[in-house]
């Protein structure tokens, strides 16, 4: 297994890690998948083996129950992964139980902590902006944490750009913690993270921890052109908060994926997550798992590397008409304002 730096932090990570909004299955995560205590850690020792040994979850995730399930997955060897975990969503019924108010964040890491089954998490992500909080007050806060040893390393997920430049001026400003990892969706169907995020993760020194590689789904070859939806399938049930991709769009990117792996003999996943692997700023990828075999034929993802022209291809097929400003800036003055790829 390869490791990455995440960011221009020291903290070296795995290109792979394990998503594992599968555990629990409570609630409308339910879909993802119901691993319990016993099948994860058989996930994990699969991981482990392989060097994966990351392991990403979220407070909210199946109510907490994500959580519990990881925590009973890594005890007994709590010093051989590394932990990354979210909050800021809804998490309760109260007033403060939501967004990144210093009495939210300081509940949700006690929470966490106890639902995991450890003393500190090796990273940890706010879920979401909250434009209600003061970036001062986030960042102070997310300050008393590291410096109490509850959580290692910091980083946003589902920020824009101007969330992100405004937190990392405040950071600079006051020596607060800054973000070293963005947890973002990137897929060869949902490239928008190129358009601004990678250019500051370029610039800022923020890795990406891509969730959902295979675009909510729908790269696992299930799913083409002319043939009957799977009868076994969470998107049906999960589609409506998930990335929306038009059909014809996703037809493309699958055949050009296909013609790539007569090449390869690679499957339609693994050449999904290769691409993602060559882009610039990438960490590491989130790969999820209902059971065993889905999470080695993800493993396969690793290990090799698509040819520049194969890479090319796959590029010309997922490519899309930028919104403004982002075509303008790709169609003048290049010289002085280049692409990050």
């Amino acid at each position: 297994m390869e490791y990455r730096r995440l960011g221009r932090s020291g903290l070296m990570v795995p290109a792979l890690s394990l998503g594992t909004g599968t555990f629990g299955g409570v609630g409308r995560l339910a879909a993802w998948g119901t691993t319990d205590a016993t099948e994860a850690r058989r996930l994990l020792d699969i991981c482990l083996e392989a060097g994966v040994s990351m392991f990403d979850t979220a407070d909210v995730y199946s109510l907490g129950e994500s959580e519990r399930v990881l925590g009973e997955a890594i005890k007994g060897r709590r010093d051989k992964v590394l932990v990354s975990t979210k909050a800021t969503f809804r998490f309760g019924d109260g007033p403060n139980d939501v967004g990144s108010s210093r009495q939210h964040l300081l509940a949700a890491i006690d929470g966490s902590l106890s639902r995991l089954g450890t003393d500190y998490i090796d990273l940890f992500q706010l879920h979401g902006f909250d434009a209600f909080t003061p970036p001062e007050e986030v960042l102070s806060t997310l300050d008393v944490l590291v410096r109490a040893g509850k959580i290692r390393y910091v980083g946003v997920s589902n920020f824009s750009g101007w969330h992100l430049m405004k937190s990392l001026g405040v950071a600079d400003k006051h020596g607060f913690p800054r973000y070293v990892a963005n947890q973002t969706y990137y897929s060869l169907i949902g490239r928008d993270y190129e358009w601004e995020l990678m250019p500051l993760g370029l610039d800022q020194g923020l890795g990406a921890v891509v969730w959902s590689p295979l675009g909510w789904g729908r790269l696992t070859g299930k799913i083409r052109r002319g043939q009957p939806k799977p009868e076994v399938s969470r998107l049906p049930k999960t589609a409506d908060f998930g990335p929306p991709v038009p059909d014809e769009h996703l037809y493309r990117v699958v055949e050009a994926i296909d013609e790539v792996a007569k090449e390869t003999g690679k499957s339609v996943s693994q050449i999904a997550l290769n691409w993602l692997l060559q882009r610039p700023t990438v960490s590491t990828l989130i790969i999820g798992a209902r059971n065993e075999a889905q999470l080695r034929e993800n493993l396969g993802a690793v290990g090799w590397s698509l040819t520049k022209d194969q890479i090319a291809k796959l590029d010309a097929a997922s490519k899309v008409t930028l919104p403004y400003p982002y075509w303008h800036q790709r169609t003048t003055f290049t010289d002085r304002n280049p692409p990050p790829v």
